[in-house]
Parts: structure tokens; sequence; C-alpha cells
């Protein structure tokens, strides 16, 4: 952060509230319009926090170094703007024109992380390429996506209100991991930007092509930024859509017959995705992901003397060994770090919340049962779709983080679909009859 950062964030941060009060009566009703500012002001602390903590606390990070990468590039297109749009869109090829500044950059060729300087390059272009603009820019737009989350929820469970707005924006990890000039901005900006025109060109079917496109086009984000978010997506998605179906058959014998047919074109679906999607793809084929892992968990395993490292057990990446590893990867993901485990002040929000995620779910557990709290996540689809998507997400995170500090910032996205879940969950406990999904926002 420089001088300029002081004398310049102010007057961004002027134009964006200008926008958002703008968008407000649009965007909310009575009940969410009184959430809307705070969670965005929430956003634009976490953007700056996060800034603050990277320069003064770590002495440097990943925020930085793509915030290296827009500098060149802006200097490419303060040289000549049509350089430097040349450089924004390329895609790692090679070009003389270009050279002198690409060569300068070590993500050049790095898709998932110059999807990042790509977009806060442009930004860069209308903030005279100023660290803290550019931060609480990825904040607005990550906010929109999870503001399309919210509404998302809200539109089956309207009374939770208050109870979704904690789980979606105010959780301290989610705004202050998922508010700066990094890949989480994105990624659950997009997440829930996805979420909305799933849910509403699937299971609500209305503004189809709209919501479609929506859909397609955070698919695309989330595929180039974090692609293995968009894996554990795709299976409960296509089993929510099936189930949604499956329910419109009146005929009981012919809807619990077709129900294990449901369930394998599903499952096949998500498979060829999943293969689709990540072939070739050294860091996440899905026929190379459980070596990685083992990999990654041999060398993670070795930072266990920092303090921030944990360790699952034995992992060599074979099928038996995920077998073993996985319920673990999912503790440690959702449950983990506990108070006792703390080093430091960010360790300290993360056990906190992982704290509040092992008392709504013992407490649901404890007064229902464990049988019929799984029967009554199968009895209601989003309830299955957060859980799956939940666990997936918690497996592939803590089996291939390996330290808390990663930990905190991958596991983001399944956050508020796990605590919205939760949510759900209680209420439908304290007031079974009053709690009914409902088709319109209230």
């Amino acid at each position: 952060m420089e001088l300029k950062d002081l004398f310049l964030t102010p007057i961004y941060l002027l134009l964006l509230y200008a926008i958002a009060y703008s968008v407000r009566p649009k965007a909310t009703t009575k009940l969410t319009k009184q959430y809307f500012i705070p969670a965005l002001t929430l956003k634009f602390i976490g953007a700056i926090g996060l800034g603050l903590v990277y320069q003064f606390y770590y002495g440097g990070g990943d925020t930085y170094n793509y915030f290296h990468h827009v500098k060149i590039v802006y200097h490419a297109f303060t040289n000549s703007p049509i350089l430097g749009l040349k450089l924004v869109f390329s895609q790692g090829e090679h070009d003389p024109l270009t050279y002198q500044y690409a060569s300068q950059m070590e993500w050049y060729r790095a898709p998932t992380e110059f999807f990042v300087i790509r977009v806060a390059a442009l930004i860069s272009f209308v903030t005279f390429c100023t660290y803290t603009p550019i931060a609480i820019f990825f904040a607005f737009l990550s906010f929109t996506g999870m503001w399309a989350l919210y509404i998302t929820f809200l539109d089956m469970y309207p009374s939770l209100h208050r109870k979704f707005a904690i789980a979606i924006f105010f959780l301290p990890s989610v705004f202050f991991w998922g508010s700066g000039l990094m890949k989480d901005s994105l990624t659950i900006g997009a997440l829930g930007w996805l979420f909305y025109g799933f849910y509403f060109a699937t299971i609500k079917k209305k503004n189809i092509l709209k919501s479609v496109i929506i859909g397609f086009l955070a698919a695309y984000v989330v595929y180039t930024v974090k692609v293995y978010v968009l894996l554990s997506f795709l299976p409960p998605a296509i089993f929510w859509v099936f189930t949604e179906n499956s329910r419109k058959i009146k005929n009981a014998l012919l809807r619990n017959l077709l129900k294990p047919v449901f369930i394998g074109v599903g499952l096949v679906m998500a498979y060829f995705g999943a293969t689709n999607l990540t072939e070739g793809d050294a860091r996440y084929d899905v026929n190379k992901i459980a070596e990685r892992s083992r990999i990654n968990n041999a060398y993670l395993s070795q930072q266990m003397a920092s303090g921030s490292a944990y360790n699952i057990g034995v992992y060599d990446g074979s099928l038996s060994s995920i077998i073993t590893v996985g319920p673990q990867a999912i503790v440690v993901s959702l449950y983990r770090p506990f108070l006792f485990e703390v080093r430091n002040p960010l360790m300290l929000l993360s056990a906190i919340e992982a704290s509040i995620f092992i008392y709504f779910t013992v407490l649901f557990i404890y007064k229902v049962g464990f049988f019929k709290t799984i029967k009554f996540i199968r009895s209601k689809p989003v309830l299955t779709f957060c859980m799956i998507f939940s666990f997936v997400l918690a497996f592939a995170v803590g089996t291939n983080s390996g330290n808390f500090g990663s930990l905190v910032r991958y596991k983001i996205p399944l956050m508020p679909f796990y605590l919205a879940a939760l949510f759900i969950m209680q209420a439908h406990l304290k007031r079974p009859k009053k709690v009914v999904r409902l088709a319109t926002t209230a």
C-alpha cells in the first residue's frame, strides 16, 4: 500500500456506495434491506484488512504477488493501450510485441492466477493501479454473488432472513478471506451466482434463459479459478435436479423404481463432467488427484513443527486410504482447529467458527438422533445439496491443505452452505409446522 491509497480509496468507496444505494431498492425487500449495506461494508473492511494483514503481518503474499503482475500490465497499458489490452486478453502465448512485459510475469502461463490478474488489471485501468481501490472492487464483485446466494436461500425459507444473513455475510473468515485481491473473492462470488442460476433455472424454473446464462458464466469463472469447487458442486446439483423431477411422478411404485435410475444417471453425469473438466490438468485430473493429494500431504506433514499443520493419518493415494482418511479430512475442514490448537489471532477466528459448527451439529443430532438426522436431511433436497457439497469440498480441501493457514481460505466456499443448512434444520426442529418451503421471497 502506498500514500495514494489513502487519497483514492475514500473516493472509490463513495462511488461503490453510491452504486449500492442506487440498486438497493431493486435488490432488497423490506426484510432484507437492513442487511444490504452492512454486509457490503464488512466486505470492504475485509478487503482492506486483508491487505493490511498481508503487508504488516505476513510481509507479503499472494495478494501482493497479484498486484505486482497487475502493475506490469498497467505499465504496458500506459505505454500503449493496445499492448496493455493485448496482454490482458492473452492466453499465455509467445508474442514479440508483449514479450518485454510477459517475460517479467511469473504467472503469465498460469491460467488460474492470470485470470485473477486479468480482472484486476481491467480494474486498475480506472483506479490508477492502486492496490486498495482494486481490492474493494473485488469485494464489491464478490458481494454481488453472495447477495445472489442470499436471495436464493430466501426464496426457499423467507422466515430465516436473519439466520441466512449470519451464515452468508457475517462469518469472519468468509468476509475476511473472501473479499480482497485474491482468487477466493472471485470464487465465492461466482459460486453464489452459480447457485442462483442453477436454482432458478432447474429447480424453480423461473426466468430460465436469464438464469441459464448467469449460471454458465458463473460456472466458467469457478472452473477457471478453482475447478475443484465446481467439481464439488456438480454431483449434489445433478442429484437435486433428478430428485426434484422424481417427485413429480405421482405413482409411488414407479417413483421408487425410477429413483435408483435417477441417482445412477446423476452419478454418471457427475463423473463424466468431472473427468472432462479436468482431463489433462495436472492439478485436478481425477485420475491423478489421489496421487497429488499424497504428495501434498507428505510435504505438508513435514511442517508440523510450525504449529499450524495437522496430520490426518497415513495417506498413500489409494482408494482404501481415501476411505480411511476421508472422514478425518471432513472433520478437520468443518470442525477444526479446536480452541486448544490456536497459535495466532487468525486461527482463533477460525476456531470460534468451527466451535459454532460443532455446537449446532451436535445439538441437532442429540435432540433428533443420528439416523433420524440422516433421514431428515434426505427428505429435504436443499439440505441434501448443502451437505453433499460441504462434505465433498471438505474432503477435497482437507486432504490437500495440510495446515490450518491454507485450510481456512480453501474452505470458505462451503461455510455459508453448511451453516445455512444447520439453521434450516434448527428451524424445522423448533417450528416444524411454520417453516415451510415457499416459492416466493417475503
